[in-house]
């Protein structure tokens, strides 16, 4: 039960310092949309989304109206289009990708995700056509989002599809070259992808989830980064004792706008995932927190360690409000947006081999980083390698989400306007991987897959 100093304080975080709901994410199976046709299919997919999802957004906006809490977006994940599309003979699934687009924007929502494939520990010929067809799904749509998963501590590291990856997202920057390769913002590469992540662009619904179910996506670095100016100068364990209330305060309200939507959409409530997901707005920032534990500049020797500590305690803490914390649950760090994140690429002190080192401590991974438009697909698909041998290895989730801007060098910066912020462009090494990545095959799984 909230007394009236735990909602004056909940009304102050909200006022103050950023606090919202980021996302009420409705997930739904499509499992039942397989059909040989492909129009067929994709009517099917097209009618059961908008049948599901009709009265998210509205929903949504009367909590909203009822409660004082800013939902900033609504968000629709399918099942992986490429279980669902596989029965359909076509060697193209852009077709789906409109679907997709047409149904989430019929029913008002900003992003739709699941445009995906699981190939950890290999492709079948439906897995190989989605990834072909990503490049125009993604430049010809303009809410739909994709994401691949290419290994797991169970499995290891399916190397054909790392390299094919690098050569997509290549692709896919050259087809969005007009917008500085946007279409990469909307593409994430995954190991130990979960089932139930509410977040774009890397969400899409499990095949072991319900028919439907609401997922919601908590934030709130503000609330975070004010709570610790209260205890400058104390020990560590104070501080994090200070983030574990915080992300407490925050769990509890994502759980009642989730139980409550989940109520009034008669669909389940699935999970709150507690990420501490930053924006570009002053005073919004994961960066800015790691900064207020007395580092001068966020990617400075110290950082890996605050932000160790940081994750940590939003875990302890909000596992304690909800018995149905999941998704990613932990502190995001996209480069392009978080202000602060921003500033320190800009002045030199967060490298991409920094941001990587940090990954090994935090949420997902190597996100939201822009770098040269000239890179090399296989210098992508190393990085992206490297970064799934962090998840595989640590038995977490990692992700890569990269933008190789067209025509742009190291010095410069890619504007993406809204929510995905503006990107300085960073540089990476200059040796090249080719030979390793060219070797294709699988890593295989470390000796902590052998858990049975």
């Amino acid at each position: 039960m909230l007394n009236q100093h735990e909602i004056m304080q909940t009304i102050q975080m909200i006022d103050q310092q950023h606090l919202d709901v980021r996302t009420i994410t409705m997930g739904i199976s499509l499992l039942s949309c397989a059909h040989s046709d492909v129009k067929t299919a994709c009517d099917k997919v097209y009618d059961k989304i908008t049948r599901y999802a009709e009265r998210l957004v509205a929903t949504g906006e009367d909590i909203e109206k009822e409660f004082g809490i800013p939902i900033v977006n609504k968000r629709i994940s399918v099942t992986p289009i490429a279980l669902v599309a596989a029965a359909a003979e076509t060697d193209s699934y852009v077709p789906f990708a409109q679907a997709l687009d047409r149904a989430a924007k019929t029913t008002g929502v900003n992003f739709i995700g699941g445009f995906s494939a699981l190939v950890q520990k290999g492709m079948t010929a439906a897995d190989r056509i989605l990834i072909n067809s990503i490049p125009e799904a993604l430049a010809s749509t303009d809410i739909v989002c994709s994401s691949v998963n290419v290994g797991s501590t169970k499995a290891g590291i399916d190397m054909d599809a790392v390299a094919l990856m690098g050569r997509t997202i290549k692709e896919l920057a050259e087809k969005t070259a007009n917008r500085g390769g946007f279409g990469c913002a909307k593409l994430v590469v995954f190991c130990n992808a979960v089932e139930d992540n509410p977040f774009m662009a890397g969400a899409f619904h499990g095949v072991g989830e319900p028919e439907r179910v609401i997922n919601v996506g908590v934030s709130g670095p503000g609330v975070v980064y004010h709570a610790l100016q209260e205890v400058k100068g104390k020990p560590f364990d104070v501080v994090a004792e200070t983030v574990k209330k915080t992300a407490f305060r925050i769990t509890r309200m994502g759980q009642l706008v989730a139980q409550e939507a989940s109520r009034r959409l008669d669909t389940p409530f699935g999970i709150v995932d507690l990420s501490l997901a930053p924006t570009p707005a002053i005073g919004d920032s994961v960066a800015r927190i790691l900064e207020e534990m007395g580092l001068e500049v966020c990617g400075t020797h110290g950082t890996t360690a605050a932000l160790a500590l940081l994750n940590d305690a939003v875990k302890k803490g909000g596992v304690m409000a909800s018995s149905s914390v999941g998704g990613l649950s932990g502190a995001f760090i996209p480069v392009s947006e978080d202000e602060g994140m921003i500033a320190a690429a800009r002045s030199g002190a967060l490298t991409l081999d920094k941001l990587e080192a940090m990954t090994c401590v935090c949420s997902v991974g190597l996100d939201m980083i822009a770098v040269p438009g000239d890179t090399p697909a296989e210098t992508l698909s190393a990085i992206i390698a490297d970064e799934a041998a962090i998840g595989m290895v640590n038995s977490k989730t990692t992700a890569v989400r990269i933008i190789p801007a067209p025509g742009c060098t190291v010095g410069d910066t890619v504007e993406f306007g809204g929510l995905l912020g503006s990107a300085p462009i960073q540089p990476v090494h200059p040796f090249s991987a080719k030979d390793f990545v060219a070797r294709g095959g699988r890593i295989p799984a470390p000796m902590q897959s052998l858990k049975n």
